[in-house]
């Protein structure tokens, strides 16, 4: 069930907020129950077969957050059983989403004979795991405490980030849904969460979607593509994915606000990064946190310890030697971006897209350790920043949607006039196209983003108030949003 389907918006929605609301009346565990139930529904509306691996996920990691809690905090039991139960979620993962892929690769390297057929991947699998994993980790830690399974089962299973995130922490969460208060349905929660899921569907139905033909024709055929039309494809696509997954993620966090609980941000206007670091703290800010704090932080931490005890220095002057940048810069980057570049897919092109994001991380972190004094930060120099930063992103998108490298570096080629040049197009269409990207262009760049927009404690003329007007504007939005639905495409994190 999409988001922007006539089934969700007019019945799964309607009918689970009535429900929450009749039950919060009667118990604050009888609105948990319902919010499960609806939820198990929503997600069985793709396919009921796995809806009993979600539950047995579910049942599994709370046994096992069960026993860790049950050891004595630092000792060696509890680090096996952490052990244990991060690598079964992990071996549920590889086996469901990696290995028949992984088998088929070194079938046609080595001719090894073994392979499987390509398994039905459980639609969330990676969301869903991500999320027990993290919970794993924070028991073991000592940050979250003994909870009841009514709880914990509502925290993985809910329906606002079950398929496609964010990826939910027990911090932001948890202590949201152990609180009777919060299952009283509000007013101000009520126009908040749905004045964020309004912008959400607007950004995918009217912005995102409209994009993809362009994005799949040129795709399919990039040696076809000569300068421009290569552009075209290029930003065509940065901008689809940009209002897909920022629409889609406004639109989970807004459900949830609507049932009155709230995500915390997972997308903060990417594109106005200033560097790539900056970059990865706005994109998928959820998967962002998880690598760096179960990847990068104990990588780094376990080189810091090594070089400590071979009498290494850990300063910022070690960091300036080869060997120091080497072993607590790059080894640290290039390992978690791998694996956030192979947690998208199978395919070359996304370990190629992890490694390239690597390599731009790794510039962005020289840049900062070798450069002498500080740079000016004036209106020039940030729009230079900006436009260094989306011109890697940009490459880094091309390889990420392309189906094989041969089809990235052939894109790539057509970009740089390789596949010939063409004078401007300026058919009524095609002037048409261009605009439309201008405008789009400008949205991402100049105007206020979703946050900016809802933020109840914000100042600006942009902010949304309890107003005549703005309920004006939002009643013309909701329409335009409903008389924009009927298209099949699905959200593209939903293949992850």
């Amino acid at each position: 069930m999409l988001f922007h389907s006539y089934a969700f918006l007019c019945a799964f929605l309607p009918f689970t907020l009535a429900g929450l609301a009749w039950t919060a009346r009667a118990s604050g565990d009888l609105a948990r129950l319902w919010l499960i139930l609806c939820s198990l529904v929503f997600y069985r509306w793709w396919n009921p077969v796995f809806v009993p691996l979600l539950l047995g996920s579910v049942a599994g990691n709370f046994a096992v957050c069960r026993l860790i809690l049950c050891l004595e905090s630092g000792s060696r039991a509890r680090t096996w059983v952490l052990a244990g139960g991060i690598g079964a979620n992990l071996a549920a993962l590889i086996w469901c989403k990696y290995l028949a892929a992984w088998l088929a690769g070194l079938d046609g390297w080595f001719a090894t004979g073994v392979v499987m057929d390509d398994p039905l991947v459980p639609l969330g699998i990676s969301f869903f795991t991500f999320t027990q994993i993290g919970a794993l980790l924070d028991c073991a830690a000592g940050v979250e405490g003994r909870r009841r399974l009514l709880d914990y089962t509502l925290f993985v299973t809910f329906f606002p980030a079950l398929i496609a995130g964010p990826i939910q922490t027990s911090r932001d969460t948890m202590h949201q849904i152990a609180e009777r208060a919060r299952w009283h349905l509000s007013a101000e929660d009520i126009a908040v969460g749905g004045g964020i899921f309004l912008i959400g569907l607007l950004k995918k139905t009217l912005l995102a979607d409209p994009l993809a033909g362009t994005v799949a024709s040129g795709f399919a055929d990039p040696d076809a593509l000569t300068l421009l039309a290569a552009w075209q494809v290029a930003l065509s696509y940065s901008m689809q994915l940009y209002f897909d997954f920022s629409g889609y993620s406004d639109m989970a966090i807004g459900a949830a606000r609507l049932c009155g609980l709230r995500y915390p941000l997972n997308f903060d206007s990417p594109y106005k990064a200033r560097s790539i670091i900056d970059y990865w703290q706005r994109w998928h800010i959820s998967l962002t946190r998880f690598f760096m704090a179960t990847v990068h932080a104990p990588l780094t931490m376990a080189v810091m310890r090594w070089r400590r005890a071979h009498g290494l220095r850990l300063d910022r002057t070690a960091q300036r030697g080869a060997g120091g940048f080497a072993s607590m810069i790059l080894l640290p980057i290039g390992v978690t971006m791998a694996l956030a570049g192979i947690w998208h897919g199978t395919g070359l092109t996304f370990l190629v897209f992890g490694l390239m994001h690597a390599g731009f991380l790794a510039v962005n972190h020289a840049w900062r350790i070798y450069r002498s004094g500080r740079q000016r930060a004036g209106l020039a120099t940030t729009i230079g920043q900006v436009a260094l930063t989306y011109g890697c992103v940009l490459v880094g998108s091309v390889v990420f949607r392309a189906p094989s490298m041969e089809s990235a570096l052939s894109l790539l080629g057509s970009m740089a006039g390789l596949h010939g040049w063409e004078a401007p197009d300026t058919t009524p269409r095609t002037m048409l196209e261009a605009a439309t990207l201008v405008g789009l262009y400008g949205l991402v760049w100049l105007a206020p983003n979703t946050r900016q927009i809802m933020d109840t404690a914000g100042t600006g003329w942009w902010r949304w108030q309890p107003s005549v007007p703005w309920a004006v504007a939002f009643g013309c939005a909701a329409s335009l949003g409903l008389l924009s639905l009927g298209g099949t495409a699905e959200f593209l994190y939903f293949r992850f």
